[in-house]
C-alpha cells in the first residue's frame, strides 16, 4: 500500500479510502445477499487501508452505526472521516450534529470531519434535492469546528465539492487539510480550476465516485441496463427521471468512451475498473481515491490498483480516450446540477 500526506498538516493515509456508504444505504444500493460489512472492512485493513469515509446523510445515519460496530478494536489503529451537511453548520446545530455522528461512530473523536457541501445564500437544493435555508456564515461554522478541535472531538477538519469560490472564502477565516470531490475518467471537470488550486494551497484531494458508482466496472453496455438511480448525473439526458439539470447530457459519447476504454482493458487483460482506478490514483495533486465496497472480494479486488504503475504512456492513452468527454462536461463540477443551480463554485 502506498501512502500520501493529506494537505499540509494532516495524516499519513492510504492512496485507496474505504467508502463506507455502501454499508447502510440498502435503499440507494440495493439488497445483495452477498453483503458482508465486516469482511470488507477486514479485507481493507489486511490491505493497509487507514482511511475510512462516510457521511451522515448516508443511509440517514446508518451508514456511521454500521462502521463504527464492525471497526471495533481496530478504531484506534485507522482515521475515520464524516461530513456534515451545510444545513447542520448554523451555530446551534453543528455541535449535536457532531455529537450524533460520534454516537453512531461509537468513538470519542471524528479524525476528519468535513462540510458535505459549500454554503449558500437563500434557499438551495441539498445533496438529496430538498430545499433547505443557507443561512449559515462560514465564519460562524468554523468558529464551532476550531473549538470541537480544541476539545478533541475532532482532528483536522475539511470540505467537501467546494470549488475556486467556496475555497477562497473558507482560506480567508480557516485552515482545511483536505477536499472531498468527484473525480474519474468520465468526470474530469475538477482538472480545470480545483485540483490547481488544491495543489497551490496544500489541500489534500479525495476523489469520490472514481468508478461512476460502478459504471466504470464495465458491466453495462448500453445506457438502458445502467440503474435509474445511477442515470441522473449530467452524462445523462436532463428528461430522464430523477435528473435535477436541463442538459441534454452526452449519453453517446459515456457511452462511446465507455466501449474504448473497454477494448482497451480487454486488450490488457486488466480489469477496466483496476485499470481506472489506477489511473485516477497517480493524477497530480490526488491523496486517495473513496471506493466503496460491501463484500472482501470487491475490496481485494481494488486494492490491485495500488500495486499497478501504468507508466506514461498509457496514461496519455486514457487521457485521450477520456478527452472528448472530459471536454463535452466542462468545468462544472457538480455532476448533477448545472447553470445557475450547480452547487459546487
Amino acid at each position: 500500500m502506498l501512502y500520501r500526506r493529506l494537505g499540509k498538516d494532516g495524516p499519513e493515509v492510504s492512496v485507496l479510502t474505504f467508502g463506507a456508504w455502501q454499508l447502510g444505504d440498502h435503499a440507494y444500493w440495493g439488497e445483495s445477499e452477498q453483503h458482508d460489512a465486516a469482511g470488507a472492512v477486514e479485507a481493507a485493513l489486511d490491505g493497509g487501508i487507514n482511511l475510512f469515509d462516510t457521511a451522515e446523510v448516508y443511509g440517514q445515519g446508518e451508514s456511521e452505526r454500521v462502521l463504527g460496530q464492525v471497526l471495533g478494536a481496530h478504531r484506534k489503529d485507522v482515521y475515520v472521516a464524516t461530513k456534515v451537511l451545510p444545513q447542520h453548520c448554523h451555530p446551534e446545530r453543528l455541535r449535536a450534529a457532531c455529537e450524533a455522528s460520534l454516537k453512531r461512530l461509537n468513538t470519542d473523536y471524528i479524525d476528519l470531519y468535513q462540510v458535505h457541501w459549500p454554503f449558500a445564500k437563500g434557499p438551495y437544493q441539498d445533496a438529496g434535492g430538498h430545499w433547505v435555508e443557507g443561512d449559515t456564515a462560514i465564519e460562524e461554522a468554523q468558529a464551532i469546528l476550531e473549538k470541537l478541535k480544541a476539545e478533541g472531538k475532532i482532528r483536522w477538519f475539511g470540505v467537501s465539492n467546494f470549488g475556486p469560490q467556496s475555497l477562497k472564502t473558507w482560506k480567508q477565516t480557516g485552515r482545511l487539510v483536505s477536499n472531498q470531490v468527484a473525480y474519474s475518467l468520465l468526470f474530469r471537470a475538477v482538472e480545470y480550476e480545483i485540483v490547481p488550486i488544491c495543489r497551490k494551497e496544500g489541500v489534500g484531494v479525495l476523489a469520490y465516485m472514481p468508478l461512476m458508482q460502478g459504471i466504470l466496472s464495465g458491466r453495462w453496455r448500453t445506457v438502458e441496463e445502467i440503474p435509474p438511480k445511477r442515470r441522473r448525473t449530467r452524462h445523462f439526458s436532463g428528461r430522464r427521471e430523477g435528473t435535477r439539470h436541463q442538459e441534454d447530457g452526452c449519453e453517446r459519447l459515456l457511452m462511446n468512451t465507455l466501449a474504448e476504454l473497454r477494448e482497451l482493458s480487454e486488450v490488457l487483460e486488466l480489469p477496466l475498473a483496476t485499470m481506472s482506478l489506477a489511473w485516477l490514483m497517480r493524477q497530480p495533486g490526488v491523496t486517495s481515491v473513496v471506493v466503496g465496497a460491501r463484500r472482501p472480494d470487491q475490496v481485494r479486488r481494488n486494492l490491485l490498483s495500488a500495486q499497478l504503475d501504468l507508466g506514461p504512456a498509457l496514461t496519455a492513452r486514457l487521457n485521450t480516450i477520456s478527452g472528448n468527454l472530459k471536454h463535452a462536461m466542462g468545468p462544472n463540477a457538480d455532476l448533477w446540477q448545472s447553470g445557475e443551480q450547480a452547487r459546487v463554485k
